[in-house]
């Protein structure tokens, strides 16, 4: 029932049970329901106690059976904040999820909550461990550039390309420099151009895997075998802007192509999940704070954003399937089951 009633566009406890109420006919025909809809107060004790490990777990299962992608998987992993879990009152810190993406398929293969007096460094080992990765890429900002998870990433026969900044000691640094003087190495490279709305952008992609000199002041870094460089030339309004970001990579440079396609692939994550949270679901908004419920709805949420993911039979947006499955009874069915059923005729 809740389910439902966020896919049709329910974002409170009050707003899921008066859904369940009204719908109580349809539900009694779809779910063989015998008894009245639950309240409100029902629906957030439940969500509440819910073990979110393991409701995560069965997520990411569920998740990773509905992936269609036949090519290499880029997996997209980065945290977001849910502002108004904060609770001063209950002294309740704002939570913060740590979701893993898939870049092609467009769907959320998983989640983990971020611990109290905690960061993601502490949170993306659980996530990984949760996710089948094996034959994919997996991406990470600057916060997830860290030995253990590289490491951990290879161990589970996948690659990883990792943004860097200055969280690794000389490592930045010395990346920087190389593709900065002039005297290194011959390096590969890749320049892609792209205009929309108003805005012209230039990308250079060099990468070079003559890296022994790094490797041998970074020996602990797993299966390091690149570097590289991306240099994004904005010019917005007559105003030019640059920009240079450098990355560790397991990955090979013989498509230095497809390494910009990797690098640009993490910016999905913000775009295509995070801001359709924000403004489809109003998720920076959501006030559910009792027990677990806050992130076992970011859970439900992940769900219902899939779902309607998977749906090519209507070409609207995500708020707009919303609404038509509020409307529409038969195409909620198809978004919740994965095709059309006839309640009228159902047994």
């Amino acid at each position: 029932m809740a389910l439902c009633a966020i896919t049709c566009g329910a974002d409170t406890w009050t707003g899921i049970a008066l859904f369940a109420k009204t719908k109580q006919k349809w539900f009694t025909q779809v779910l063989e329901l015998t008894d009245e809809t639950p309240s409100h107060d029902t629906f957030a004790r439940v969500f509440s106690l819910i073990k979110p490990e393991q409701f995560n777990v069965c997520f990411s299962r569920w998740a990773n059976d509905l992936s269609t992608t036949q090519d290499r998987k880029i997996i997209a992993i980065d945290g977001k904040c849910l502002r108004s879990s904060l609770d001063r009152a209950a002294k309740k810190s704002a939570i913060y999820m740590v979701s893993a993406y898939e870049v092609e398929g467009q769907l959320v293969l998983g989640q983990q909550k971020v611990d109290e007096k905690s960061n993601e460094i502490t949170a993306i080992p659980k996530l990984l461990n949760n996710i089948d990765i094996s034959g994919s890429v997996i991406t990470l900002d600057a916060m997830g550039c860290q030995k253990d998870i590289a490491q951990q990433i290879v161990d589970k026969e996948a690659d990883y390309f990792l943004s860097l900044k200055g969280n690794q000691g000389n490592l930045h640094e010395f990346v920087k420099l190389f593709f900065e003087s002039e005297n290194t190495s011959p390096v590969t490279g890749h320049t892609s151009y792209d205009a929309e709305h108003g805005r012209y952008e230039t990308r250079k992609v060099r990468a070079t895997d003559d890296i022994d000199w790094l490797k041998k002041v970074h020996p602990e870094w797993a299966k390091l075998t690149s570097i590289i460089a991306v240099t994004s030339e904005r010019e917005v309004r007559e105003k030019i802007s640059e920009e240079t970001r450098y990355f560790i990579s397991s990955l090979a440079v013989d498509d230095v192509k497809y390494l910009g396609h990797v690098a640009r692939s993490h910016w999905a994550i913000e775009n295509n999940l995070h801001w359709v949270l924000d403004n489809s679901f109003n998720e920076d908004h959501q006030r559910m704070r009792i027990g677990y419920s806050d992130a076992n709805m970011a859970v439900m949420r992940h769900i219902t954003l899939n779902m309607l993911k998977l749906d090519k039979t209507n070409k609207a947006g995500i708020k707009n399937k919303r609404l038509l499955a509020g409307w529409d009874e038969d195409y909620l069915l198809r978004i919740i089951t994965g095709h059309i059923r006839n309640t009228k005729d159902s047994d």
